[in-house]
């Protein structure tokens, strides 16, 4: 089965999330999205996270109505901090049967080549790229590598990080998420201090 990651801290997942891997589940070769909560992104402090299981437990309420959208859990079993690299490595290790690609937005292709053993990722893995207003103009190189594979996605701006300040300044934010994500925030008053 050909599998598309879709890292990310989902901190909380918000309907930009599901529009995307919606999309790819549907308008591409992947037979199957998972979304991979991330315990720890080395980029971003981890002060600033809900709960690893709380942010897992969103995913699947989001998902549950799609059945081409999996939560995942992986890197909950890695050392911590983790890369790309080596989660790769164990799904490789562990489920040798699929085939697993990586999607992301445009911004993270354009800082590709940051990433621990980029070259690598590059070389076993294709790559499942969606357009994002906010990436700098300038040619990237990679979008002709013939692993890199341009989707023409709905642009969504719409972040985590908006949608908690919204939260904390007592907006109206449930147009942003799932249903059900929204009833457990609200229930749960996540994200308010």
């Amino acid at each position: 089965m050909k599998i598309g990651l879709y890292f990310g801290t989902f901190n909380p997942i918000h309907v930009g999330h599901l529009i995307i891997a919606n999309h790819m589940a549907e308008n591409s070769d992947l037979e199957q999205i998972w979304l991979v909560v991330t315990p720890h992104n080395p980029h971003k402090q981890k002060n600033t996270l809900l709960d690893d299981y709380q942010r897992l437990h969103l995913v699947h309420l989001a998902t549950e109505d799609y059945p081409k959208i999996k939560p995942s859990d992986i890197e909950f079993k890695l050392a911590q901090p983790n890369y790309t690299v080596h989660t790769l490595a164990h799904l490789k290790d562990h489920f040798p049967q699929h085939e697993f690609s990586l999607i992301m937005g445009e911004d993270n292709l354009n800082s590709l080549h940051k990433w621990k053993n980029f070259e690598y990722i590059l070389e076993n893995h294709d790559l499942y790229v969606y357009p994002r207003v906010s990436v700098n103009e300038e040619n990237n190189d990679l979008l002709n590598h013939a692993r890199v594979h341009k989707v023409a996605a709905p642009i969504v701006e719409i972040s985590s990080t908006f949608i908690r300040e919204n939260i904390k300044n007592k907006k109206n934010f449930r147009p942003l998420l799932p249903e059900k994500v929204w009833e457990y925030i609200d229930h749960n008053n996540l994200y308010k201090k």
